[in-house]
């Protein structure tokens, strides 16, 4: 993920806003106890997903990818009295870890955790959703993305995570690499969607729905 000088990103973070003593915790705690902690979505991008929810006055969210929580608690905390968010994931291990600072945190009673295969769980959804956070499963990418565009209203925003994997999208090797370079590249010509590539962290996809 080290696209930038280290030094610009710690400038980067020192001039965007404090995220709070919980998810400073949580980050601290992702490191201390989670495999891939590397995964935690972190100031920059955790902040910039909870501006995006803001400026598009979200009340539902969909995200594919739990983790530790961290970019849940970040949306969640934009979403109003009454907003939902339901979050995707099948690690035991790191949907414990995330209930137990949902628990902690005033916004928890937003969130909705689904345990299983997101393809699945995804299915139990009903009504129209204003944004989507894709994060999880690099091979099912076009899947999730697909199941997104059905589920997004008219105007509303998918942010797809990981899409410059590391640099690997450019020599694309493992399945992975290919999976990804194949949905970006399938993103791109997409007339159903409006598009901009980010070199925020691991790099970020925001598609608006046409």
């Amino acid at each position: 993920m080290d696209f930038l000088d280290k030094e610009i990103e710690n400038y980067a973070f020192a001039h965007t806003r404090y995220e709070g003593d919980l998810l400073k915790r949580l980050e601290e705690e992702t490191y201390q106890s989670l495999e891939i902690p590397h995964m935690c979505t972190g100031r920059i991008e955790g902040q910039l997903l909870r501006l995006l929810a803001k400026l598009i006055g979200a009340r539902r969210i969909f995200e594919v990818g739990t983790f530790g929580g961290y970019a849940t608690l970040s949306m969640a905390s934009a979403l109003p009295e009454g907003g939902e968010l339901f979050t995707c994931d099948l690690d035991p291990v790191a949907i414990g870890f995330a209930k137990r600072f949902f628990a902690e945190s005033e916004h928890g009673k937003k969130i909705t955790v689904l345990e299983g295969p997101a393809l699945e769980t995804l299915n139990t959804l009903e009504g129209s959703f204003d944004m989507a956070f894709i994060d999880a499963d690099k091979i099912n990418y076009k899947n999730y993305y697909e199941k997104a565009l059905e589920l997004i209203r008219q105007g509303g925003l998918i942010v797809v995570d990981n899409v410059l994997w590391s640099g690997r999208v450019l020599n694309p090797k493992d399945e992975s690499d290919h999976a990804i370079n194949d949905f970006n590249q399938a993103v791109k010509n997409d007339a159903r969607v409006e598009q901009v590539l980010l070199t925020v962290r691991d790099g970020i996809y925001l598609l608006r729905k046409c």
